[in-house]
């Protein structure tokens, strides 16, 4: 198997656009019935978002990408959305949270892992 570390560096990068994506969806949605669509900058910037992460992880996977370690590094997408949240809206972060994401990176380690030959 191809050393993975370029297809997953990539991978995160698509992870935090997505994270922001899913942001920008969440900050256009509550203009959704104030101003009209093609002018709701946030939801514009959350399909252009997503179209790099489609981007990113298509260029994953040309870099020789597996699939059993890509996806499950995309999984850092919630990680990204609790940063974004914690530091840009000033949401609490409690204990249960933070075990949460722990074992998010515990099941990422787990589901990525190859024993070497």
């Amino acid at each position: 198997m191809k050393d993975q570390t370029v297809p997953v560096l990539i991978i995160l990068v698509a992870a935090f656009i997505g994270a922001c994506a899913q942001y920008f969806f969440k900050m256009g949605s509550l203009k959704i019935m104030e101003i009209p669509l093609y002018k709701n900058w946030f939801f514009i910037s959350g399909l252009v978002a997503f179209f790099w992460v489609l981007v990113l992880m298509t260029l994953s996977f040309r870099f020789g990408g597996v699939m059993l370690i890509v996806y499950p590094a995309y999984g850092t997408t919630y990680i990204w959305s609790l940063l974004i949240s914690h530091y840009v809206d000033k949401t609490p972060v409690n204990i249960v949270q933070v075990a949460g994401i722990l074992c998010i990176i515990m099941g990422i380690g787990m589901v990525s892992y190859q024993k070497s030959a």
